[in-house]
């Protein structure tokens, strides 16, 4: 309009500039560091009647040819494809995976292969910078920055168990089996601190990423045995709000517990006397006011000795000895 000056937004500040070179500076780095690490994982084919064939990311962890990815991404398979971003492709099997935690360890055959640090995720900071690598294709990194916005979020896995401690980021993932999950997520040192797993749809800039100490955990246990190693009572149960007065009445501080529905035949509940009806309030001296809870006991393995478990039968308190088994692989 005549008379009226136009007017642009101002030059960025030579600081300005200085930081925005800072970040990207760091970012490269990062990429530079890990991306090579970072593998296009494709599994050939599934098994009879299961879902169809899928792919991710995954990354090597050292350097004759073991890598991270998530359990998902290798469900089922029976042939596993590894691609490098230096074009080279490898053939892979799964050493073991972990549903309750989305993890799964792959080994290619390779020697001298490049591979990332695997760092720490205990003293993550909300607000720390962190980059998501991902290779979907195999020939090229696909980059995603942000920041920490969350610490020790709890999400549930496709088995149905608490996934805890996980790592919340604004880092952009792309959804599926496809692009960044299980793919790294790194520090601004090149150091792995989580494995991305999945994204909130709908809640657009919300990724989700398994800590590394909770990997570094699971790949020992894989790495070793093929697989996990957790307790099983043989119960089915489902969470129960308990009745105020009853709750008050004997004494407990707690507002539920885990209803037994059904008790596996010979199993270790069964051999202890538990029975369907059954409302499992404590174990081993600890409130018990879900199935998450019993999950988290029975992962403590191997257990010392029995577990007791305070159960409420017939509007009264008993206690019996559980000596739970190895969960089967």
């Amino acid at each position: 309009m005549p008379g009226v000056p136009r007017t642009s937004a101002p030059p960025p500040s030579t600081g300005d500039r200085e930081l925005l070179d800072a970040y990207s500076e760091a970012v490269i780095a990062v990429v530079e560091r890990v991306g090579p690490a970072v593998a296009s994982v494709s599994v050939a084919a599934r098994r009879e009647g299961g879902p169809p064939a899928g792919a991710g990311s995954g990354v090597l962890f050292t350097p004759d040819g073991y890598l991270l990815t998530n359990a998902h991404v290798v469900r089922g398979a029976k042939r596993v494809g590894v691609a490098l971003t230096d074009g080279s492709a490898l053939e892979g099997s799964v050493v073991g995976a972990d549903e309750p935690t989305d993890l799964a360890v792959i080994a290619v055959d390779g020697s001298r292969l490049p591979y990332a640090e695997l760092g720490g995720s205990a003293k993550l900071r909300v607000g720390q910078l962190v980059v998501a690598i991902g290779n979907p294709l195999g020939f090229s990194s696909t980059v995603s920055a942000g920041v920490v916005s969350a610490l020790g979020r709890t999400m549930r896995a496709t088995s149905g168990r608490l996934m805890e401690g996980i790592i919340q980021s604004d880092v952009a993932l792309n959804p599926g089996n496809s692009g960044n999950s299980g793919g790294p997520l790194v520090d601004s040192r090149g150091r792995v601190v989580g494995i991305n797993t999945a994204m909130i749809l709908g809640a657009q800039g919300l990724s989700f990423s398994v800590p590394i100490d909770t990997a570094q955990w699971v790949l020992g246990q894989l790495m070793t045995t093929g697989h996990v190693r957790r307790g099983y009572l043989g119960i089915a149960g489902q969470n129960l709000p308990l009745a105020r007065g009853t709750a008050r009445r004997l004494g407990l501080a707690q507002d539920a517990g885990v209803e037994v529905m059904r008790v596996e035949r010979g199993g270790p509940a069964a051999e202890a006397g538990v029975v369907a009806g059954d409302v499992i309030v404590a174990a081993d001296g600890e409130p018990v006011r879900s199935v998450d809870d019993l999950h988290r006991l029975l992962g403590r393995w191997p257990l010392a000795g029995a577990l007791p478990l305070r159960i409420l039968r017939a509007g009264e308190l008993v206690t019996v000895d559980a000596s739970p088994r190895e969960q089967p692989a």
